[in-house]
């Protein structure tokens, strides 16, 4: 299950996690975000325990999109102990989407 990231979780669930989190920055009005969603989603599923997986809706969270320099979506950036270790523009498919967890 993906978790709904907002500025008010965000410390919380990606900078204080002790498992990876990967957050994907996203638009109800972007098409390959609808492509990549419910890839995300699969994963968030398939390797629960293993690591956070986050959605940011960027126009409801413009102060978080704009922290990160997301100018493009979908954005998709994988934190480590807080900190950005990968980060991904536009749509990939799943097995691009796991090696970049490198799980």
């Amino acid at each position: 299950m993906t978790v709904e990231i907002t500025k008010d979780n965000f410390e919380e669930v990606v900078l204080k996690n002790d498992l990876p989190v990967l957050v994907d920055f996203w638009a109800t009005w972007c098409g390959p975000c609808k492509m990549i969603g419910p890839i995300v989603e699969e994963l968030s599923e398939e390797l629960a325990g293993k690591a956070v997986f986050g959605k940011l809706n960027v126009d409801n969270q413009p102060e978080l999109a704009m922290q990160f320099q997301v100018m493009s979506i979908p954005t998709l950036l994988l934190f480590k102990n807080g900190e950005i270790v990968n980060k991904k523009v536009g749509f990939m498919p799943k097995e691009k989407l796991v090696e970049m967890l490198g799980l």
